[in-house]
C-alpha cells in the first residue's frame, strides 16, 4: 500500500466530515489498544495489536501478533453474542463475517501452549478500516490528434449489498522520471452491479513528446458505516508512447488552436537541438526524455492569415510545423430574411467577431431551408470582407412561410441562428426612381414614380415627404399592387410661390420596412395673391408736422409671390392722397398731412394682384397720469400686463427701442389684440445688459392713446465701469467724498446702491484684497439713496492714511471698484492734549512724591543716610585698667568693617598732644559668652573699632577720616619692645593700649604718633596703593603705607616734616552730603 496516499483524506468529502471521521478513528484505536495492552502488559509472549479491515463491508479480515512459536501454530478466535462463536485459524489472521454494531468481546488462544496465553479484545465496527479493493485499468487509450488520454475501469460494485458514494482518484505521469502532471478526482455510485467507468484528459503537450502513465485508486464513502474509511492501493500503472520511426518530428502538425491557449511543442529526434523559436521570438528549450526537447508558449495570439511557423534547429538541418491560432465562430447575428421583390428572399447576417482563420480553416455558412429540404452554402473566404453576409434563396411558387437555419462551422467550433419567415409580412421594397413633379394650381401639385417588383398580390403604403423650409411634413398613400408600373398621387395644400422638396418611399400594408427614400424633387408653386396686409405703424416727428409710416415685409406664406411695389395712401374728412409706389426693399415712408385726424393705408403688390390694405389712424390721444415704470424680464423676453379697458375698440400696440438713441426711437413693435390684457415681447435684437423704452399704445376710434412707459432690461448685468469719485474736503477726523452718476450704456442695470469701504492702509500695502466681508479692519456702508452723491466719513484719526474703494450694484450683480488713498488732517487739540498729560502727569507724580519724602524725611533719613558720628566725640577705645595686667584671656582687638572714612588733617599745633584713655565699647563684646570655644585663647573676639581721638594742648586739628580698612597691626611699645605679660614670658597684653605721646619727635610737635617704628614708614599720598614692605624694618610686620593706626592701611596723620606730602584735604564722597559738621 501506498503509504503516502494512504493518509491522505479523500478530496470529496467536507472538512467537518474528515474531523469527525479522524476524531471517530482515534477513540475506537483506544478503546481497541486499552484491554489489548493491559493484558498484554502482564502476561508476554500472548496475540496482540489486533487490526480489523474490510473491502466490500461484508467479511473482516482481521490480524494480530504473536510470539515466533515455530510452525504448526494455530489459533481459536472466539466471539461473544454469535451462534457460531469461535473459528480455528493456523494463522495470524482471520476472516469473519461483519458483526451487528455494538462492543463484541473477541478471545484468541493458541493451541498450544498454556492457558494463560489467551488473549480478549473489544471489537466493533469502529475499530475496523474500510480499505477498497484496489482498482484495476482496463484500457487506456490515446488520441494523438487531438492528445487526448481515454481511460476505462470497472468498479466491481457487485460486491457491495448496498449503494456507496466513490471516489475515484486518477494521476497521470509524464516522461520516465514519472512527473505528475495531473492529479483529479471522479465521482460515482456503487448500484450493485460491476459498472464500467470512463474518463478523458486532454495532455497540455503531445502525447508524441514523451511517455505518459495513469494509475487510479478509490475511496468509499458509506456514511453508514462508523469505522475508519481509507484510500485502496493504487492501481498498476499503464502507459502510452509515440513511435520513434514517424517521419514527423515537430509535434503538434499543422494544429489550429484557440486564441490565448497554452501550447506546448516539441520536438522528438535522436539529434541534439540547438534553439527553437516562433515566429520571430526565440523560446528556451525544456529538457524531455533523451534528446527530445519542447518549447513552452503561454497565451498565444492570434495567427496571420498564413498562420505562424515554429522552428526547432541542429547543427545541420531544421524541423519544423506550422500553427494556426483564432475563434470559433460566432454564432451568426442579426439572422434577417426578407425579399424586395416578392420573387427572391436574401437572408443576411452579422458574423460576429473575426476568427482570424482563413482558406480551408475559414468559417462555412450553410442556409437550410425546413420546409422544402433545400440549402445553399457559401464560405466566408469567399466574400469580400468589406461586403454584408448574405445568402439569395430563390422563392417557390405558392409558398409563403419559409423556416431557415443559418450553421457556422471552422476546425474550432460552430454554431447556428435559426428564422421563421411569412416573406408577404417581409416586404422591403426597392428603391422608387423617376421622381416627377407637375403644378395643378397654386396650392396643388401631381407626385409620379416608378417601382419595380411584382406587387399584384399585396397592397403597399407609398409615403410622400413634403419640405419646406426646417419645416416637413409626411403624407401618406394607400395604392393597390401592380407588376412593374407607374404610381400617382396628388399633393396639396401647399402654399403659393413656396419652395418645397418632395420625395417619396413605399412599404407592404403588412408593414416591415419603409424601401429607401427616392432622390428629391424641388418644386415652387405658382404665385397667388398676397394673403393680408403689411403690419404698420407711425410716428410723429418731434416737431409735429409729420408722420413717418412704417410696415414690416410680408412673410412668405403672406407675401403669396414676389413683392413689386408697396401703395401708401392717407385721407382725412376733405381728401384723399396717395403716394407714388415704394419698391422694396424700402420699408417707410414721410407724410404731411393737413389734419392730424387722417387715416394711412399701405398695400402690398404682386404679380397676381395686390393686398387687402392695412389702416392705422394718424392721430395721437394725450395722458396727462403716465408715469415711467421699470421692470426686468426673465432671460428671454419681457413680461407687460395691462387692464382691460372696453374703451379700446381696435387692438393695443407695444413699441420699443434702446433708450440711448434719440427721439422719436422705433426698433420694433408688435400688435395684440384688444381682449388681451398681456404679452410677452421677445426679440433676436435683445440684448442682456441694455436698456430699452417699452410704450404701450391703446387704439380708440379717433386714435392711439399712450397707457405706460417702461424702462427695462431683458437681462440686468454687473455695472461695466466704477463710478468716479473724488475727495472733497478732509479734517482731523472724517473725510467728505463726492461721486458722480454712472452713463446709463455702462450701468446695464437699475442701480440699486453703493458700496464703500474704508482701513487704514498706506499705498501698495493695503490689505484690502478681494474685499472679503466679515474682517473687522474694513469698514463698509452701504449707501441704498441712489440719488445720494456726497458720503462724510466721520469718526477717523489724524494724520492717518486711508484707502477709499467705491463700488456700484445693480441687481445684475456688483461692479468694479475704484480706490484712492487719502490722509486726514493733523489733529492740533489731540497733539496738545498729549503734551499735556504727560507733562500733567509728571508734576502730579512729582508732587505727590515731594510731599510723601517730606513727610518720611527723618526715615528717609535714617534708612538711606545715617549720622555718621564725630571722632571728637567717640569714647569707644575706653579699657579697664587692668586690662592687659596677666590676663591671658584676653583676645587681640580685631577691627570690625566699619563706615569708609576719609582723614583730612586741616591744622596742627605745636602742643603737647593729650591722651585720654578710651573705653572701646564693642556690640559683639557685650555679648553673652557661649559656645564650645569660650575657653579657646588662639581665637580672637572681634570688636567693633573707632579710631581714637587724639586731643592736643595747641589749637585744635580737625581731622576727617577717609578709608578705614580692616586689618589688624601689632602695636609696638614707645621703646621698642613688645607688650609681653608680666613675667616677660610667652604671654603678653593682646588689648588695645593707648597712644601716648612720644619724646623727641621730629620738629618738636606733639599730636598722633604711630605705634609702630617710625623708620619703616613709606609716605604714600592717601588712596595710594599699598607700598611694599622695607626689607630693613625692625617691626614684626611693616606698615603699608602712611602711619596708620593699628591694622589701616590708609592715611590718619602724615608725619610732622617738610618733605612729607601735604595732604590737600580735598576729598568728597556722596556721603557728606548728610553727615554732620565735625563741630555739631
Amino acid at each position: 500500500m501506498d503509504s503516502s496516499y494512504l493518509a491522505q483524506p479523500p478530496p470529496g468529502m467536507g472538512k467537518t466530515r474528515r474531523l469527525a471521521s479522524t476524531v471517530q478513528w482515534l477513540l475506537s484505536a483506544a478503546l481497541l489498544l486499552y484491554p489489548m495492552n493491559e493484558v498484554n502488559g502482564q502476561k508476554k509472549g500472548t496475540p496482540r495489536d489486533l487490526k480489523c479491515m474490510t473491502s466490500n463491508l461484508q467479511v473482516w479480515d482481521c490480524s494480530w501478533k504473536a510470539p515466533a512459536t515455530g510452525q504448526g501454530m494455530s489459533y481459536e478466535v472466539c466471539i461473544d453474542r454469535r451462534s457460531h462463536s469461535c473459528y480455528k485459524s493456523e494463522r495470524t489472521s482471520i476472516k469473519i463475517q461483519s458483526l451487528s454494531p455494538g462492543d463484541h468481546e473477541m478471545t484468541i488462544r493458541p493451541l498450544r501452549g498454556s492457558s494463560n496465553s489467551t488473549s480478549k479484545f473489544i471489537l466493533s465496527e469502529r475499530n475496523v478500516s474500510l480499505i477498497p479493493f484496489t482498482p484495476e485499468i482496463s484500457n487506456l487509450s490515446a488520441d494523438f490528434a487531438t492528445s487526448t488520454l481515454h481511460i476505462q475501469w470497472n468498479d466491481r460494485g457487485s460486491a457491495f449489498l448496498y449503494q456507496a458514494e466513490v471516489i475515484w482518484e486518477i494521476k497521470v505521469l509524464r516522461k520516465e522520471s514519472m512527473e505528475v502532471v495531473k492529479l483529479t478526482t471522479y465521482n460515482s455510485s456503487l448500484s450493485g452491479k460491476d459498472v464500467d467507468h470512463h474518463w478523458g484528459w486532454t495532455s497540455d503537450m503531445p502525447l508524441e513528446c514523451a511517455v505518459h502513465y495513469v494509475a487510479i485508486r478509490c475511496f468509499i464513502d458509506d456514511p453508514r458505516f462508523s469505522g475508519r474509511k481509507a484510500w485502496s492501493d493504487w492501481s498498476r500503472l499503464k502507459s502510452v508512447s509515440w513511435s520513434p520511426d514517424s517521419p514527423n518530428k515537430v509535434f503538434p502538425q499543422d494544429k489550429v488552436v484557440l486564441v490565448g491557449t497554452d501550447i506546448t511543442f516539441c520536438c522528438v529526434t535522436q539529434v541534439k537541438i540547438l534553439t527553437a523559436q516562433i515566429g520571430q521570438t526565440s523560446y528556451p528549450l525544456i529538457p524531455l526524455d533523451g534528446r527530445n526537447v519542447a518549447i513552452k508558449i503561454h497565451s498565444i495570439s492570434a495567427s496571420a492569415n498564413s498562420g505562424t511557423n515554429v522552428v526547432f534547429s541542429t547543427y545541420d538541418n531544421i524541423f519544423g510545423t506550422v500553427i494556426f491560432a483564432g475563434y470559433p465562430p460566432d454564432s451568426p447575428q442579426d439572422l434577417l430574411c426578407e425579399t424586395y421583390d416578392l420573387k427572391e428572399i436574401i437572408c443576411t447576417w452579422s458574423p460576429g467577431r473575426p476568427t482570424a482563420l482563413v482558406g480551408p480553416r475559414s468559417t462555412t455558412y450553410t442556409l437550410f431551408e425546413s420546409f422544402s429540404g433545400r440549402h445553399v452554402r457559401v464560405k466566408r473566404g469567399d466574400v469580400s470582407s468589406n461586403e454584408s453576409y448574405q445568402l439569395f434563396f430563390q422563392m417557390l411558387p405558392n409558398q409563403e412561410t419559409y423556416n431557415f437555419t443559418l450553421n457556422a462551422h471552422n476546425p474550432l467550433g460552430r454554431s447556428e441562428s435559426a428564422v421563421l419567415v411569412n416573406v408577404t409580412e417581409k416586404v422591403h421594397p426597392h428603391t422608387p426612381a423617376s421622381v416627377k413633379v407637375k403644378d395643378i394650381n397654386s396650392t396643388a401639385v401631381l407626385l409620379s414614380w416608378h417601382l419595380p417588383g411584382n406587387f399584384a398580390k399585396i397592397k403597399l403604403i407609398c409615403q410622400t415627404e413634403i419640405k419646406h423650409n426646417s419645416e416637413q411634413e409626411l403624407r401618406n398613400l394607400t395604392v393597390k399592387g401592380v407588376e412593374n408600373s407607374n404610381y400617382l398621387m396628388i399633393v396639396n395644400k401647399l402654399n403659393p410661390y413656396t419652395a418645397y422638396t418632395l420625395r417619396v418611399r413605399c412599404s407592404a400594408q403588412t408593414f416591415w420596412k419603409w424601401s429607401a427614400w427616392s432622390s428629391e424633387k424641388r418644386h415652387v408653386t405658382i404665385e397667388a395673391v398676397p394673403s393680408k396686409g403689411p403690419d404698420t405703424w407711425r410716428e410723429w416727428s418731434s416737431d409735429g408736422k409729420k408722420i413717418i409710416v412704417y410696415w414690416k415685409p410680408l412673410s412668405v406664406s403672406d407675401a403669396n409671390g414676389a413683392i413689386l411695389a408697396y401703395d401708401v395712401s392717407y385721407s382725412s374728412e376733405e381728401e384723399t392722397r396717395t403716394l407714388p409706389e415704394i419698391p422694396p426693399p424700402q420699408h417707410r415712408a414721410e407724410i404731411w398731412p393737413s389734419h392730424k385726424d387722417c387715416v394711412i393705408d399701405v398695400a402690398a403688390r404682386n404679380s397676381a394682384g395686390s393686398s387687402p390694405p392695412s389702416r392705422i389712424a394718424g392721430m395721437q390721444i394725450p395722458n396727462d397720469d403716465l408715469k415711467i415704470e421699470q421692470t426686468v424680464g426673465g432671460g428671454n423676453g419681457i413680461l407687460l400686463t395691462w387692464n382691460h379697458d372696453p374703451n379700446m375698440t381696435c387692438d393695443y400696440v407695444v413699441k420699443w427701442c434702446n433708450s440711448t438713441r434719440p427721439e422719436p426711437c422705433l426698433m420694433d413693435w408688435r400688435k395684440v389684440p384688444s381682449n388681451s390684457t398681456e404679452t410677452v415681447i421677445r426679440s433676436d435684437q435683445f440684448r442682456p445688459g441694455v436698456r430699452y423704452n417699452f410704450f404701450l399704445y391703446g387704439c380708440k376710434s379717433q386714435g392711439y392713446q399712450l397707457l405706460r412707459s417702461i424702462v427695462g432690461y431683458i437681462e440686468e448685468l454687473a455695472p461695466n465701469v466704477a463710478p468716479n469719485f473724488t475727495v472733497e474736503d478732509t479734517s482731523a477726523d472724517s473725510i467728505l467724498v463726492r461721486w458722480e452718476d454712472i452713463p446709463v450704456e455702462e450701468l446695464r442695470g437699475f442701480l440699486k446702491g453703493y458700496l464703500f469701504y474704508f482701513e487704514k492702509g498706506e499705498r501698495d500695502t493695503s490689505k484690502m484684497r478681494g474685499l472679503e466681508p466679515g474682517r473687522s479692519d474694513v469698514k463698509i456702508k452701504n449707501i441704498t439713496d441712489v440719488s445720494q452723491k456726497t458720503l462724510r466719513i466721520a469718526d477717523l484719526q489724524g494724520k492717518t492714511s486711508y484707502h477709499l474703494v467705491l463700488r456700484a450694484y445693480t441687481g445684475g450683480g456688483m461692479g468694479p471698484e475704484k480706490s484712492m488713498f487719502v490722509v486726514t488732517k493733523e489733529n492740533s487739540v489731540g497733539l496738545i492734549i498729549a503734551i499735556l498729560i504727560p507733562v500733567a502727569v509728571a508734576v502730579i507724580v512729582g508732587v505727590v512724591t515731594s510731599i510723601l519724602c517730606y513727610r518720611k524725611r527723618e526715615w528717609i533719613k535714617e534708612t538711606f543716610y545715617p549720622d555718621i558720628p564725630n571722632p571728637e566725640n567717640c569714647k569707644a577705645l575706653q579699657f579697664q585698667k587692668s586690662a592687659c595686667e596677666g590676663s591671658s584671656a584676653l583676645k587681640t582687638l580685631e577691627m570690625n568693617p566699619c563706615t569708609p572714612n576719609t582723614v583730612e588733617v586741616l591744622e596742627a599745633g605745636p602742643t603737647v598732644p593729650k591722651t585720654e584713655d578710651t573705653e572701646l565699647a564693642s556690640p559683639v563684646a557685650e555679648r553673652p559668652e557661649s559656645g564650645p570655644g569660650d575657653g579657646d585663647a588662639d581665637k580672637q573676639v572681634p570688636v567693633s573699632y573707632c579710631p581714637p581721638l587724639v586731643e592736643e594742648a595747641g589749637p585744635a586739628g580737625q581731622v576727617v577720616y577717609m578709608d578705614v580698612q580692616s586689618g589688624y597691626q601689632p602695636q609696638a611699645r614707645p621703646d621698642g619692645g613688645q607688650d609681653g605679660g608680666q613675667d616677660g614670658g610667652p604671654a603678653r597684653c593682646t588689648g588695645y593700649k593707648p597712644q601716648l605721646q612720644l619724646p623727641g619727635s621730629r620738629g618738636g610737635a606733639g599730636g598722633y604718633r604711630p605705634q609702630a617704628d617710625a623708620g619703616t614708614w613709606t609716605p604714600l599720598a592717601p588712596l595710594a596703593p599699598l607700598a611694599p614692605l622695607s626689607p630693613d624694618s625692625s617691626s614684626d610686620v611693616g606698615s603699608f603705607g602712611s602711619p596708620c593706626s593699628v591694622d589701616s592701611r590708609q592715611f590718619l596723620i602724615p608725619p610732622r616734616n617738610e618733605e612729607s606730602p601735604k595732604w590737600s584735604g580735598g576729598g568728597w564722597s556722596f556721603s557728606n552730603f548728610f553727615q554732620n559738621k565735625p563741630n555739631d
